[in-house]
This record gives C-alpha cells, sequence and structure tokens, in this order.
C-alpha cells in the first residue's frame, strides 16, 4: 500500500507510515514514526504533533482495531488540517464487532448462515435438530483469521470454545472483548461454496463508486494468496446494498460465499483496505490514485476505476535486507 500510494503522487506529495513497532513496510515510506500503542493515552496527540510536524494533510489506517479511536478523533484532526479517510464511529463498530456484523446484514435484507452468541441457545438448536454440524467458532471482535476454528461434534464445540476463549484473552483481541467477556464468541453454521472477496470503493462522502469481485483460490494466515479476478455482476446488487445502507469512507473489504445454488451469503466486513486489495490493483483499478484526487478536491476519474476480469493473480515473498545494525 505504501508503494501503490508512493507511485499514485509521482513525486508530488510523501507517504508517512507509522506503527508501534518496526516493520518492512515502514522503511519503504518516505519517512516513518513508532508510535505509542493505540490505547495508549498519549497516542492520539503522538499522530497529531508528528503531522503537524510533517505537514501530513491526510491520513488513513490498514488496522481494525485503530480506526474507531481515530474516528473518535476526527475533529482534532481536521482542526490542523488533516482530511481522516475513516468512516464514522457507527459504522466501523458494525464492521468490528461481528455479531453486529450479522445483525447488519439481516437487516439489510441479505443472507446469514445461523448464528449464535450464546454456547447455550447454539447447543438446544442443535439438540433440536434446528442446527447441524459443522459449525464454525470465531471470535465476535476478531481479524486477520485468528482463532477460527471448526466444530464438527458436541465434545470439539465444547473443547474449542474453551481454547478459543483462552486464545482470546492471551491475545490483543482481549481489549475489544473485554465489552463482554461473556459473549464474545459467535457460533455459526458453515456455508459451503465458493468464497469470494469483494472491494467495495465509495468516495469521501460514503457515495457508491465502484468494485472489484474476485474468487480467493489460496488463503495463508487470513489473507488471500492467489485470486481469480471475476465478473462484478453477479454480486452488484449486494454491493450496492452494503454501500448504501453503510456509507463507508474510502474502500471496505467484505467476504463472502457463493453457494452451489448461487445465493449470495455475506460473511465479514473490513472498514479499510484488506490484504485482498492488491489482487484489484494488478486488475487495472488505483484506489490510492482516486482517494489522492479527492483529497485534492477533484472529481472522480474513470480511468483509475477499470478492472481486466479473467485475471489469476498471486502473491510472492521475496526475502529483504531491511537494515544493517
Amino acid at each position: 500500500m505504501v508503494e501503490y500510494f508512493k507511485h499514485a503522487l509521482k513525486g508530488t506529495g510523501r507517504v508517512f507510515a507509522s506503527n508501534s513497532m518496526a516493520t518492512y513496510s515502514l522503511h519503504r515510506a518516505d519517512g516513518y514514526v513508532i508510535t505509542p500503542s493505540i490505547y495508549d493515552e498519549k497516542y492520539i496527540d503522538f499522530l497529531l504533533a508528528y503531522c503537524r510536524e510533517k505537514s501530513i494533510n491526510a491520513l488513513l489506517s490498514l488496522f481494525d482495531i485503530d480506526l474507531p479511536v481515530l474516528a473518535k478523533n476526527k475533529k482534532r484532526f481536521e482542526a490542523i488540517g488533516v482530511k481522516l479517510i475513516v468512516a464514522n464511529e457507527q459504522t466501523i463498530d458494525i464492521c468490528n464487532d461481528k455479531w453486529k456484523t450479522y445483525q447488519f446484514f439481516l437487516s439489510a435484507g441479505l443472507l446469514q448462515p445461523q448464528t449464535y452468541i450464546s454456547i447455550k441457545s447454539c447447543k438446544e438448536d442443535l439438540s433440536k435438530n434446528k442446527l447441524e454440524f459443522p459449525l464454525i467458532i470465531k471470535p465476535r471482535w476478531g481479524m486477520g483469521s485468528i482463532g477460527i476454528f471448526e466444530a464438527n461434534t458436541e465434545e470439539e464445540l465444547d473443547v474449542l470454545y474453551k481454547k478459543l476463549h483462552k486464545e482470546i484473552f492471551d491475545s490483543y483481541l482481549r481489549f475489544e472483548s473485554n465489552q463482554n467477556s461473556g459473549a464474545c464468541i459467535l457460533l455459526q453454521q458453515k456455508i459451503i461454496g465458493r468464497e469470494f472477496g469483494i472491494d467495495i470503493l465509495n468516495d469521501l462522502h460514503g457515495v457508491y463508486v465502484t468494485s472489484v469481485a474476485k474468487q480467493k483460490l489460496a488463503m495463508r494466515t487470513g489473507e488471500t494468496d492467489i485470486a481469480l479476478i471475476v465478473d462484478n455482476e453477479p454480486f452488484l446488487e449486494t454491493v450496492k446494498t452494503i454501500s448504501e445502507s453503510l456509507r463507508h469512507i474510502g474502500n471496505l473489504d467484505v467476504d463472502c460465499f457463493v453457494t452451489m445454488d448461487e445465493a449470495i451469503y455475506v460473511l465479514e466486513m473490513n472498514c479499510r483496505f484488506g490484504g485482498q486489495y492488491p489482487f484489484s490493483h494488478l486488475s487495472g483499478v488505483d484506489f490510492p490514485a482516486q482517494i489522492i484526487k479527492w483529497c485534492n478536491n477533484e472529481n472522480t476519474d474513470e480511468q483509475f476505476l477499470r478492472s481486466e476480469k479473467g485475471l489469476l493473480l498471486a502473491k510472492d515473498i521475496v526475502p529483504v535486507i531491511v537494515e544493517r545494525r
């Protein structure tokens, strides 16, 4: 993403990066800074000072947990001339809280698998044959495929439920999960079908602009590894329903399954650029370039919104020397 934004600027601006620990991506930016933790009370003040120091006029995040913290302080960034490309708090809450995501999809009239926030209710429906295995067990406030399990028997369900609860509170997911530690796990009927990812771009006023659909053919650590760019048309009604109901800002990363009878089940959303965006970018679209135009009060440019269908794309891993110490 750093490279995409640098290329889009074509030397007319600089790209800065930040993180709470050193990463390779930071070294690819024109400048970088190591920040306090997102939960540190000095975090926002630190970012504001860095934006002033480097004359930064637009800011976005690639981390779900960062989004609500930034959104709460949107006016503080705007007060120093920084355009925060982040959705409002309610929209971010719907995306980050998978139980609210499920309820949002239902209210929008989109197909959903049977989903439970209570293991007791889940077991009751299993005993009454209203629900059947396999079940997917996942964190309510989860990301990056952390702690996702499949249970095929009631014994597995009990063991994996306890295991996941421990994993949640042994990881950074504990911060959000502390909101409701007794209801921090979702249990969901497994959907059998082909998995797809969709990038949905809204403008800075939350209005739908375009979308790119891809079939996920291989995954690694929660990110798409190999994908095929497919026709967007079958997903268009679903995509526009999400866009118009959610009114997010910038890119929205969506995961869905399509069953044998072509029914579309949308399961999750990330209110940011996700790991599948590079495939969209390679297909011909250039969301960073379009976002920069909007930040400069320029109109939508169709040349940045065209994607080529039928491309089979894969990520590569190349070891590099970051620095010598």
